[in-house]
């Protein structure tokens, strides 16, 4: 079938309903939004499901209001005006048409239109065949309407898939979200925008119809892109969770009397602070920030019901408009913005930052710790238990049986070998017996070269050879001595030694290699943990530091907002954090 829905091998789906062609029609079930059914006239209380994908079945069951959002392509576009909108038709019978005019030259001539909800608002799906950036398409679509007049914002005209100007650490927000059609309160309008009767079958063969005759220009997209003069900022974990908390606050509209004062001032400082970022253009400021203020006022659940101050709602506006521009607040990203200070203050703190993280102990110093001390615990395992050998060879085996590798033994010999662990009487009276060879020549390979020849050409100690016992003259080996008898072919006999050198060290080394492995897998995994939690606790530590210097901050700045701010923050803390008010 020509509309069916096609994955990528391997890519993660929610269950799909095969029989209904519906649900693929919004096909990215990602952190989607659900909400429980809000009481009659109250607002909808959305959240976002992060944890599954949103399923066909989920829907069908209808036990709470779903939406989607957008990934990374898109095979549609929405737009959303509610019924408050300047641009709804019972306010204004030609602005979809005017609308529809301005993304004509995109390639978008026709739409499907339902209305949301019981609200009375209009969702206008402009669907189409070629799948198209999300990013890329929010953007023309926003341009071509703001060209024509038109002014995207929550209350009046929204946008899906949303332009995005910003990013967080590096990573695009996601998309906001919208309802899915055919819900409750959710029907097809006719051309006069009137309700009609709705199904399923019914909306997937009016999107296909629409869709055939859309058509999306890519190089008109790419044109508008190039000409577009909307800046992407990169904004800060703390500035995501700053809008995100205001919204919170501010999407919510009235729900009581005495609420007007608190919400203009949040408005105040989202649209002052951040709206360059959510909306692009220019900052905000003077009558234009006046005017923002007072048309998402008005847009919010709740100002008719419960706000005492419609007939001054400007005058309030002004206000707060006043307040915060001669506030510490600054539009985000400027440079120059009346918190400069703030970065001097933090300079000391973030220099602590890079110095003690450049301080830290590098990978091989970790590994070289880690080693030590897994070395220190065999020597008190093997005290504990009464099995520690008091010469270097045998305590060098017992040492490699805890995993630790010959050649880690050798560079940290000042932890096990008796030479440096013996008392003053024992270096006295006895010789100081060397370490035995390292991993190249092998463990086994002393008794090896006994039966072959003397010890003294066998191989070179690692250490000088003063205070040590010298050879005899005598075998060092309970074996018979070879002799040269007549008849025996020496060359033979050392040849058949040789072999057998060979097979010892061959196991030996095997052996030598696998302990080596393993010593050095487990160092790098704890070097890497030490590393990682070392790096946190710093980066914890001057958190903590650099929101105490922000908070006093606001305590000294006479700005009854910061300082409200600074005192709930305050209250949340321990008492070893807590501020002083200057002059109290």
């Amino acid at each position: 079938m020509g509309h069916s829905l096609h994955t990528k091998p391997g890519q993660f789906q929610a269950v799909r309903e095969a029989h209904d062609p519906f649900f693929s029609l919004f096909p990215h079930r990602f952190d989607y939004i659900w909400a429980e059914y809000p009481e009659p006239g109250a607002a909808v209380q959305w959240r976002t499901e992060t944890r599954h994908l949103l399923s066909d079945r989920l829907i069908q069951q209808a036990a709470y209001l779903y939406g989607v959002r957008f990934g990374a392509e898109t095979t549609y576009c929405l737009l959303d005006i509610d019924r408050g909108s300047l641009y709804h038709p019972e306010r204004d019978p030609f602005a979809i048409s005017q609308i529809v005019a301005a993304l004509e030259p995109l390639g978008l001539v026709r739409y499907l239109a339902c209305t949301s909800s019981h609200s009375g608002g209009l969702h206008l799906y402009f669907p189409f065949e070629q799948p198209q950036s999300s990013w890329k398409l929010a953007i023309a679509v926003a341009t071509l309407l703001e060209n024509a007049g038109f002014k995207p914002k929550p209350g009046q005209l929204e946008v899906f898939p949303d332009p995005k100007p910003y990013n967080v650490c590096g990573k695009p927000n996601l998309f906001n979200g919208h309802r899915l059609p055919l819900q409750i309160g959710s029907y097809l309008v006719n051309e006069e925008f009137q309700p009609i009767w709705s199904s399923r079958d019914r909306f997937v063969k009016q999107w296909y119809s629409t869709q055939a005759q859309n058509d999306i220009d890519p190089t008109l997209i790419r044109s508008i892109l190039k000409f577009s003069k909307r800046h992407r900022y990169a904004v800060s974990t703390r500035a995501e969770k700053f809008i995100n908390d205001l919204n919170a606050e501010i999407e919510a509209g009235w729900t009581d009397y005495g609420q007007t004062n608190y919400l203009l001032g949040r408005i105040t400082m989202r649209e002052y602070i951040f709206r360059h970022i959510l909306s692009g253009g220019q900052p905000l400021k003077g009558i234009d920030l006046v005017n923002a203020i007072v048309d998402i006022a008005q847009s919010l659940p709740g100002y008719s019901e419960y706000c005492r101050h419609r007939h001054e709602i400007e005058q309030r506006a002004c206000e707060w408009a006043q307040c915060i521009e001669k506030s510490h607040y600054f539009h985000y990203g400027d440079a120059a913005g009346k918190f400069k200070a703030k970065v001097d203050v933090f300079q000391a703190v973030d220099l602590e930052l890079k110095t003690a993280i450049a301080n830290a102990p590098n990978w091989n110093q970790q590994q070289s710790e880690s080693a030590r001390a897994r070395i220190r615990y065999a020597i008190a395992d093997l005290l504990e238990k009464g099995m520690l050998p008091s010469t270097a060879t045998p305590r060098f085996r017992a040492l490699v049986g805890y995993g630790i590798g010959g050649s880690t033994l050798y560079r940290h010999r000042d932890l096990w070998h008796p030479q440096f662990l013996s008392t003053s009487e024992a270096q006295n009276s006895e010789a100081v017996e060397n370490p035995p060879h390292p991993p190249a020549l092998k463990l086994n390979s002393e008794k090896v070269c006994c039966e072959a020849a003397s010890l003294s050409d066998c191989h070179p100690s690692l250490f000088p050879s003063t205070g040590r016992n010298h050879l005899s003259d005598q075998p060092s080996s309970d074996r018979e001595v070879v002799e040269n008898l007549p008849g025996r072919n020496l060359g033979q006999a050392q040849t058949m030694l040789s072999e057998r050198t060979d097979m010892f060290q061959t196991k030996e080394y095997v052996q030598q290699v696998l302990f080596e492995m393993q010593a050095n897998r487990f160092a790098h995994q704890k070097a890497v943990q030490m590393k990682y939690e070392q790096q946190q606790q710093l980066k914890r530590t001057v958190a903590q530091k650099r929101r105490r210097a922000l908070m006093q901050q606001f305590l000294d700045s006479n700005d009854p907002i910061l300082i409200a701010e600074a005192l709930d923050w305050q209250k949340a803390c321990d008492a070893s954090l807590s501020l002083s008010v200057n002059g109290g």
